[in-house]
């Protein structure tokens, strides 16, 4: 996945304080389950999946992350977002082709929940691949084991976008994830919901520092 263009700064601030007021609405006090204390968010579990377009190949997952609301201050958002999360994301995939292993660990940086099923994205800490480091990925999560359980990972479907007429793979934000389209035959997942907590106050503004 090397090659991916990095977002300039200010779109990122851009979007972050546009999305601001979008969430504001979601988790306003206009919503009587918004104040419904809930324990925090949280993904679970290990297993192997069947992956369609590799259907010879081991690919393994293991996801540890719980949501840690409001603990990663940004430029534009000193307070963080609802939505942080902590925690880990290892991988393994065995190519049936080359009898090659290929493995990375991830620290999870966001996580939401619906039900049984979340989208969570992590950056890539340790890869053999150098370039590696440092890239956000996306996954997402159905509770389950075998039969019931499914999983996704961002590059294993399009994620794709079009700039000057050239075809370039975009750099995933946080939380984005594409449905679980991967079937689970080993092991399983649990996804924990949560409700988002309300925002903190001047959240939005940046007051309060």
């Amino acid at each position: 996945m090397s090659g991916i263009p990095s977002t300039p700064r200010r779109r990122i601030a851009v979007g972050a304080i546009a999305a601001t007021t979008v969430l504001a609405t979601l988790s306003g006090p206009s919503s009587a389950s918004a104040n419904r204390p809930s324990g925090p968010a949280k993904v679970s579990g290990q297993g192997r999946i069947f992956y369609a377009y590799s259907p010879d190949d081991e690919i393994r997952f293991t996801v540890d992350a719980t949501a840690s609301p409001f603990s990663r201050p940004l430029d534009q958002l000193p307070k963080g977002m609802p939505t942080d999360a902590r925690g880990k994301v290892t991988f393994s995939h065995w190519v049936a082709r080359t009898k090659e292993t290929r493995t990375a660990e991830a620290a999870v940086d966001c996580l939401v929940t619906g039900g049984d099923t979340a989208t969570l994205t992590a950056v890539i800490t340790k890869s053999a691949d150098p370039e590696e480091i440092g890239t956000r990925y996306g996954f997402s999560v159905k509770s389950g084991g075998p039969g019931r359980g499914r999983f996704a990972f961002s590059w294993g479907v399009s994620n794709v976008d079009v700039v000057d007429g050239k075809l370039i793979a975009p750099r995933v934000g946080t939380c984005m994830a594409p449905a679980p389209f991967a079937p689970v035959t080993e092991g399983g997942f649990k996804v924990t919901h949560g409700d988002l907590p309300a925002l903190p106050t001047g959240w939005q503004s940046g007051e309060g520092r």
